[in-house]
This record gives C-alpha cells, structure tokens and sequence, in this order.
C-alpha cells in the first residue's frame, strides 16, 4: 500500500482493519502477545476527545450540549447513535476528530523503536489515501451473517440498528480491496495463533531486512 517514504528506515508500519464487530481487537491483541507494538486509533481518538480539550470543545459547539454527558465527557453512545442516524452529522464528527487522529497516529509510529508496529484503524477503508506511508495492510475478515450476530449480541441491539450500523461502513469487498494480508476470524482465539503467529514472522523479517545495507 505505501506510496511514500515517511517511516523508510524506521519501523514497519501495518494497519490493521475489518468492519464493526469483526474481532480486530482480538486479533490485534493476539500480535501484542508476540511482542508487536500495538498503536489504537479508537484509543488516540479516546486521548483527544479528553475532558477539556480542544477536540471535545469543537465536538460540543458543532452539535450542542447533548452530545456531551452528565460529568462534561463526550457521551459516546448518544453520539454513535446520531452518526449512524445521520450521514451529515458522522461526516462533521469525522472531519473533527480524523484530521487529529492521523497526525497523532503519524507521530506513534514515527517513535516505534520495534522492527514494527501495528496500527489499529477501523476505518481505513474510508480514508486509505491519508494512510499511504502505511506499508501493508491486514484485514480481518468474518461473514456478513457472522458481523451481524455478534454486533446484535455486543451491544444489545436490534437487527434493524445493526444493520444501520453495517450500512454506514464501508463495504466488505472495500476493504477486502485493501488487503496485503487476510486473516479470517471466523473460528476461536486459539484458532489465530496459528496465522498471527505466520505474519509475526513475515512482518518481522520484513522489517529487518529492509534495514540490511
């Protein structure tokens, strides 16, 4: 995927992605357990929205004081609601907090002391030509039917709101469009070791033999 050379020389850098409910955490913890430097987009999103910052103060002039809850903290789940009902109002959520997560990710990677990192980023398919310098990409892949059913049962939802939920991600052909690497996350936590295991590997001979003279 990389088309510049903003991190040449320094760690390789994979982005890890897949929809909504598809297991990345799991995956991208089961990399952790190898000794890969996991970098979160939702985390950095987390850091910058914090309680008097200025992302939080932007969120809160652009959609009022119901988007912030009872302590001043950005009620996530009031929000994630309104986005999912309003195309309009998750574009200006993105255009605040996409921008700032991008640079920060930037940054992280920039300081990786490892051979590489990972960078978790749910929404890459939606933005995949700010994240260039990324050197190779890992989708984590279920089915259609299988997103669904653990969505519902992750957030207690109906069928009609997870499927609003699906609608408003990219496509699975989309992302399935970016990847370097597929890992199917279909089965159990044991069941990845075996493939995570496989690209730990991969990632970390790449690394060191881009940095051979």
């Amino acid at each position: 995927m990389k088309n510049s050379t903003v991190t040449d020389g320094g760690c390789l850098c994979i982005a890890i992605t897949g929809g909504i409910a598809a297991g990345k955490s799991t995956v991208a913890n089961a990399f952790v357990a190898f000794g890969a430097t996991l970098i979160d987009a939702d985390a950095v999103a987390r850091d910058l929205v914090a309680p008097g910052s200025p992302a939080l103060a932007e969120i809160a002039e652009a959609f009022g004081p119901g988007a912030l809850d009872i302590t001043g903290a950005l009620d996530r789940r009031a929000m994630r609601e309104r986005i999912f009902a309003d195309a309009r109002a998750k574009e200006t959520l993105e255009s605040i907090l996409h921008p700032r997560v991008r640079v920060e990710l930037r940054a992280r990677a920039q300081a990786c002391t490892k051979p590489y990192c990972l960078l978790a980023i749910p929404l890459l398919a939606e933005s995949q030509h700010a994240y260039d310098w990324v050197d190779r990409v890992i989708v984590v892949d279920v089915s259609a039917a299988t997103q669904l059913a653990r969505l519902m049962l992750r957030d207690h939802s109906t069928p009609g709101a997870a499927r609003r939920a699906l609608a408003a991600q990219a496509s699975r052909e989309q992302r399935l469009a970016l990847a370097d690497d597929v890992i199917d996350n279909s089965f159990s936590a044991e069941d990845l070791r075996a493939p995570v295991r496989r690209l730990h590997e991969l990632y970390s001979h790449l690394a060191h033999a881009r940095l051979r003279p």
